[in-house]
This record gives structure tokens, sequence and C-alpha cells, in this order.
């Protein structure tokens, strides 16, 4: 992706999440330069991979196949470990019309996807097999906004604004944007992205970035490499 594209995607994605009514925290509007000269005290976030996220799992057709994310706060895997402290993430999520979220699990993430506002979220669930594989032909069990609900191998799910799902480890997931974009709240366990997002197809979880102009703001895939 160009980071042309990546800026003009925050500024959308910045504009719907206000026209829905939610706000994000100061530290989503630093610069890159703002965020290096606070980074030790922001090495909390820097280290839980808080902030903007923009993906096209390696695809290339962001419209086609992408998700924007912005991690709001995330807890340490040491404190999930031990059974104590911070244990939880909390994120907003842009998914678009058509724009599909390809078909994954989570070996240590159990989720609740919110449809915070805008068009129908469409979740497709499948179950797994014995060693928690995909399995085509095996449906299982979620919970929408607590109540039971079993699923058939490759059902799909419609929410309207202000329904969820709570999806476990194990439950196959694959979600779009249904008759326009969506503003998707997520509440989960400690996030991962590094190595708990299991795809079906190999694929990549973050983008290639083709430097063709500077970053209005930084992506939690840039910390590495621009706030060590």
């Amino acid at each position: 992706m160009k980071r042309s594209e990546i800026n003009d995607i925050l500024a959308s994605a910045d504009e719907m999440i206000r026209r829905h009514g939610f706000a994000l925290p100061p530290f989503a509007y630093w610069s890159p330069e703002e965020f290096r000269a606070k980074a030790d005290t922001a090495r909390h976030l820097i280290d839980t991979r808080c902030g903007w996220d923009i993906t096209d799992y390696g695809a290339g057709d962001f419209q086609g196949m992408g998700l924007f994310l912005f991690t709001l706060r995330n807890g340490l895997l040491s404190d999930l470990r031990q059974g104590g402290g911070m244990c939880y993430a909390e994120k907003l999520l842009i998914s678009r019309q058509d724009q599909i979220s390809p078909m994954h699990t989570h070996a240590l993430k159990a989720e609740d996807i919110i449809n915070r506002g805008g068009a129908t979220l469409v979740v497709e669930l499948f179950g797994s097999d014995d060693h928690g594989a995909f399995a085509e032909d095996r449906g299982g069990t979620v919970w929408c906004d607590g109540i039971r609900r079993d699923f058939a191998p490759g059902e799909k799910l419609r929410l309207a604004p202000g329904e969820s799902v709570t999806l476990r480890p194990g439950d196959w997931h694959a979600f779009w944007g249904e008759g326009g974009d969506v503003l998707i709240g997520e509440v989960s366990t400690v996030n991962d992205d590094e190595t708990d997002n299991i795809f079906r197809d190999p694929i990549g979880r973050f983008a290639t970035i083709k430097e063709d102009t500077a970053p209005v703001h930084l992506l939690v895939s840039d910390y590495a490499a621009r706030l060590g």
C-alpha cells in the first residue's frame, strides 16, 4: 500500500468515527515527531501496539480484502499468563462494504465483535476439527448479545447496529460490511497481532508500505522501525 493511500484512509476513518459519536484519545493525533519525543512516557502504547492499523493482508487490494483498526487499549500477555492485571483490549474497526476480513481464528483471544453503527455486519462462521484447524464441515456455538446461538458450517450472521457476537478460540470467522460501511467495536482478552492471528489461507497480517509521502500518523507496524 502507498503511504499516501494510508493517509487518506486514516482521514476518512477518523471522519466516520466522529460521525458516529466516538472520540479517539489524544495520542491518536500525535505526529510522528511528537510520538518520538514522547516515546519514553508512551512506552506502554508502543509495547502493546496501541494506535492506528491498516491492512490489506499483503494482497494489494485494500478495497476487496482489508480492514481499518484502531487499538484504544491493550494489556500485556504476561498479565494474561499469570491470570491478573490488565488482561483486556479494546479496538475500533471499520469494515467497508463488501470488504473481506478473511477467515481466521485465534489461539488465545476471545472477543466480542459489536456493530457500533452504519450498515449490516456479516460474520461467516465455521468450526474447528479435533486439532483446532479449520473444518468446512463443522459448525459450533457462539453467543449473540449473551444469547446462545448454534451455527451450521458456513452460516452467516447478520448483525444490525447494536448487535454483537462473542467469538472464542477455535471459532473460525470472516466478516464484511453489507449494504454500506460498518463501524465495529471489539472488546477482547489481550490482543497479540504478531502471533495470535491464524488464517485459513497463507496470508500476512500487515501491509507492505511504499513510502511515496510522509506519514501523517504512525501505524502500529511503524513503531519498531521509527520508535525503537
